[in-house]
């Protein structure tokens, strides 16, 4: 593929005082994703003062910058006015509450529609400084996967809340419809998970990443139970295959044995962290979806 790529050449700004380069550019162009900036500067092409750095170089007043970019990439992340459920918001983070069937992010065959679309054109429009305001994942929720997701306003939040999600000290709890009623009231699964690549698939690997989910059962129906899950570790798919290997698959979740279903029965309910800014413990929580209960007692 013929790629269109544009030279810029950029003297920072007085007011600039050690700013990470990654940082600086994400603030320039606010239309690019973040991981493509890092793809840019890790492939070299990105000169600060006729020098090659890395993304966490400190940029200063009077720096020159050159940099080449495709910024046919812009697409990427145009915001849209979407509407979408905030549970809370303050100068650093927003909590939004995702609907299943919405994908987080764009993606190169979806590049519209997405939850991120939506908090970039709302961010834009509230935003009364001069400063960009950039929302960053600080995790991911499945297109399928309804419920609570947590939405970075600035890189540094961005850091150090991901530094406590790569910690474990984020508490980040689902609940999930499965098919048959699961005999024990609890549970520990730690079956190691990782990639298929000839069949592109995550699936139990015997030399895959440790991975552990915790369930409880909440309620048991006719022929299916609630479970409330916690997520240890945070492997691709895990929940889902966790359940499905031992025999719960989550209802919706046909290729691993779910009944077919409108929707995945999967659902992001509870989340807690230390709020990196003011220190404090914060507690988010969204409703468990009312169809849930209908298709428990179905």
């Amino acid at each position: 593929m013929y790629l269109m790529l544009n030279r810029f050449e950029i003297v920072v700004e007085d007011w600039v005082i050690r700013k990470r380069l990654e940082d600086y550019l994400f603030d320039r162009f606010p239309d690019l994703s973040r991981s493509y900036i890092r793809e840019i500067i890790r492939d070299g092409r990105c000169e600060v003062n006729g020098r090659i750095e890395n993304r966490g170089f400190r940029v200063r007043g009077r720096d020159f910058i050159e940099i080449e970019l495709d910024l046919a990439r812009q697409t990427a992340m145009r915001p849209e006015p979407i509407d979408f459920e905030i549970i809370y918001e303050d100068s650093d983070v927003l909590i939004a509450d995702k609907p299943a069937g919405m994908l987080v992010h764009p993606t190169n065959f979806e590049r519209s529609g997405t939850l991120l679309n939506a908090v970039a054109f709302y961010l834009r429009n509230r935003n009364t400084s001069h400063s960009t305001v950039r929302p960053g994942l600080i995790h991911r929720l499945d297109k399928d996967t309804s419920g609570i997701i947590a939405i970075s306003k600035n890189a540094s939040f961005h850091r150090a809340l991901a530094r406590q999600f790569a910690g474990k000290k984020v508490d980040k709890r689902y609940f999930a419809v499965v098919e048959g009623l699961v005999a024990d009231n609890a549970g520990r699964i730690t079956l190691p998970i990782g990639r298929f690549a000839e069949q592109k698939i995550w699936d139990v690997k015997p030399d895959g990443k440790p991975s552990i989910t915790e369930f409880s059962v909440i309620k048991r129906g006719n022929r299916r139970t609630l479970l409330e899950i916690l997520c240890i570790t945070g492997r691709t798919n895990q929940i889902r295959i966790h359940l499905s290997k031992i025999g719960h698959p989550i209802v919706g979740d046909e290729i691993r044995g779910g009944g077919k279903s409108a929707r995945l029965y999967l659902h992001s309910a509870k989340l807690s962290f230390r709020h990196p800014v003011s220190g404090e413990t914060v507690n988010f929580e969204s409703p468990v979806p009312a169809e849930f209960g209908s298709i428990l007692d179905s």
